[in-house]
């Protein structure tokens, strides 16, 4: 197969319920010159299976499986990893898109060489794919097409937003000067689109063709999010605010900015942190009382296990 100029990463894990229907969505695209690529995390379900069949009947699709899981993040990473196109985009194994999305996207992109990211309108849908709500990123990030990185900045660190449009499609040489891609904590999401729209306008087409499903996952116990996002950082504990107000800064001092523009990001980013200071005070409180917890525990059981054999 040559080189396509769109690549399309698919992580997943244990997607059986509704993998088939996002197959079926790529794969009906109008726009054909794309290659599928799924990176499977050592799925326990019928996902291979799913895979490796929809793989027999199309070329197009590339199949990974990881040898045991490896959390969330190292999977986003390794799907985009694996991919050789001009443009990417995330996909999701629980949700589905248009067949003109490709095409849309692509054609915003081809025409304004300085737009790294396109996305369409938004439909979320509950788990039977049933409309819940529109949702429009225009109305969120109103400097998206500014010229000045720094507005453009703001608006993804400033204003409230779900993080969905990283499911866009997006230029591949901008996504590889971001490394890692997305890091282990919550809030990667936001990291990385803010560097992106350091690199580049992002542009919305007006129709509404990506279907998103509500992710109840992220409801999950703050002890559980490390070992969700990386199997190798499970016994880390988390300060999700904290670790996203670090990205932020390591990627001021990482991309190259004009000294005008990188003084008026830190602005902002001072701007962030005085927004968020109940959160990440939150976050340290958290933080804190589990470790203290478990060093408690584990000091304690010690001593405990000392007194027993003493005895």
């Amino acid at each position: 197969m040559a080189e396509p100029r769109v690549s399309i990463g698919l992580p997943v894990y244990n997607g059986e319920l509704q993998l088939e229907s996002a197959l079926n969505s790529i794969l009906g695209q109008t726009y054909t010159d794309f290659e599928l690529v799924i990176s499977d995390n050592a799925s326990t379900d019928r996902t291979q299976e799913i895979c490796l069949a929809f793989a027999a009947r199309d070329p197009r699709i590339r199949y990974y499986r990881n040898d045991h899981n490896l959390g969330l993040t190292p999977n986003f990473n390794r799907a985009f990893e694996l991919t050789k196109g001009e443009y990417f985009g995330f996909a999701s194994h629980d949700d589905y898109r248009a067949p003109t999305f490709i095409e849309r996207c692509l054609e915003v992109l081809d025409r304004d060489p300085t737009v790294v990211l396109c996305m369409s309108q938004i439909m979320l849908v509950d788990d039977e794919g049933r409309n819940v709500a529109q949702y429009d990123s225009r109305l969120q990030f109103p400097h998206e097409m500014d010229p000045e990185p720094h507005w453009r900045f703001h608006d993804l660190i400033m204003v409230p937003h779900l993080c969905v449009d990283d499911y866009g499609l997006m230029r591949s040489a901008a996504l590889r000067k971001i490394k890692p891609l997305y890091a282990s904590h919550d809030g990667n999401d936001r990291n990385m689109l803010a560097e992106l729209s350091l690199y580049g306008k992002f542009a919305h087409v007006p129709e509404t063709l990506y279907y998103w499903r509500d992710q109840r996952w992220r409801d999950l116990d703050f002890a559980l999010w490390s070992a969700r996002l990386d199997t190798a950082k499970a016994d880390q504990i988390p300060f999700p605010r904290w670790q996203t107000l670090h990205g932020y800064y390591a990627t001021l001092r990482r991309v190259e900015l004009a000294p005008k523009q990188r003084l008026l990001c830190y602005g902002h980013l001072a701007e962030w942190a005085v927004r968020h200071t109940r959160g990440l005070a939150k976050d340290a409180v958290r933080g804190g009382d589990a470790w203290f917890h478990r060093h408690f525990r584990s000091s304690h059981g010690a001593k405990a296990g000392a007194l027993g054999k003493a005895d």
